[in-house]
């Protein structure tokens, strides 16, 4: 987003991404703190999946850009982080990750240095 940038917020309760066939593509925002991952991990699991359907078919959504914001006490509780950097990997400069940690008392290890933030 830029500045005077125009965004849906929705915070907790019942949501999910569903787009459809030919539905434009959308520039997604997912932030999360601790376990509240569980469901925007379930949300980009199936956006590569309809990617990964797009490829195979040439048809169906086309995905925008995804980017993930997922804090946590330390890297350790960082839940699913092999299998988000995978998915960054998978689909770069579609899929972006920043992981932000607030009480890391040990190093952070390579992998994970790119993508992490903290006090």
């Amino acid at each position: 987003c830029t500045l005077d940038s125009e965004v849906a917020l929705r915070v907790g309760g019942d949501f999910f991404f569903d787009p459809q066939p030919g539905d434009s593509p959308v520039k997604l925002v997912l932030i999360a703190g601790g376990v509240g991952i569980n469901p925007l991990f379930s949300i980009l699991l199936h956006i590569a999946d309809l990617q990964g359907y797009q490829e195979d078919k040439g048809n169906g959504y086309k995905m925008g850009t995804v980017k993930l914001y997922y804090s946590a006490k330390n890297t350790s509780e960082l839940l699913f982080k092999k299998n988000i950097l995978g998915l960054m990997n998978a689909f770069p400069g579609k899929i972006t990750c920043r992981f932000h940690v607030t009480q890391q008392r040990s190093q952070i290890c390579k992998e994970l240095q790119p993508h992490v933030t903290g006090k």
